[in-house]
């Protein structure tokens, strides 16, 4: 993990992070599982998610599990997957539901970078995982790291919107501040709980609060 680099935004706000003993050794963990076997995604997209949207730029976060483990697939992007392949089932739900809510079709593409450039930071928990091997990188470190990335958004910057879809987004956006951010929790977009989510009318109200707060809403196609 060397060669990767974070953008200078997140660098300064997250370097007291990259020194701790626990991001030491998933460092050392994360180059070696890169050495010994095929892992997800490749090592220069591991932060791209904070590459296409600045520390300063975040409007809206996104919290996903980990990277899907399939070949070409995870694209640093949590739901995301690089353009040309099959759009997965959760992402699906996700279109369908923007559809439903503000009557605009998403593009047929499953390269969410067009959101990311807007300020959306689609954040996985969870940022590599080994091939054909799912969640096999969960407890090696990012969680920490990734938890601290919420709690520096919550800390120093105001005006976020967070979509916290099924339990495990919604544990990890626990400790955001409700009175300074707008937090919209629903069920998964998973197929197994899609009835559920679908109708939560997150992407108009994560809009609405936008303009309020005198920003740019989101193009969600």
């Amino acid at each position: 993990m060397a060669e990767v680099t974070i953008h200078p935004s997140w660098k300064q706000h997250l370097d007291s992070e990259f020194e701790k003993e626990y991001f030491q050794q998933l460092s050392q963990d994360i180059r070696s599982e890169y050495q010994q076997s095929t892992v997800y995604p490749p090592p220069k997209d591991i932060f791209r998610a904070f590459d296409l949207c600045p520390f300063d730029q975040v409007k809206v976060v996104i919290i996903g599990q980990d990277p899907y483990h399939g070949p070409k697939q995870a694209n640093g992007l949590c739901f995301a997957v690089h353009e040309g392949i099959k759009i997965p089932p959760s992402l699906k739900n996700i279109f369908k539901e923007i559809e439903n809510d503000l009557g605009v079709k998403p593009l047929d593409s499953g390269d969410l970078s067009r959101w990311a450039k807007q300020g959306v930071l689609l954040l996985n928990s969870v940022l590599t995982v080994r091939a054909h091997n799912a969640a096999s990188h969960k407890g090696k470190g990012w969680e920490q790291f990734t938890d601290a990335v919420v709690e520096k958004l919550s800390a120093e910057r105001t005006g976020i919107v967070y979509l916290l879809w099924g339990r495990y987004a919604q544990k990890k956006g626990e400790g955001v501040d409700r009175d300074k951010n707008l937090v919209l929790t629903s069920a998964h977009p998973s197929p197994f709980s899609a009835t559920k989510f679908f109708g939560n009318h997150h992407f108009s109200q994560c809009n609405t609060y936008l303009e309020q707060h005198g920003k740019e809403p989101i193009n969600w196609k």
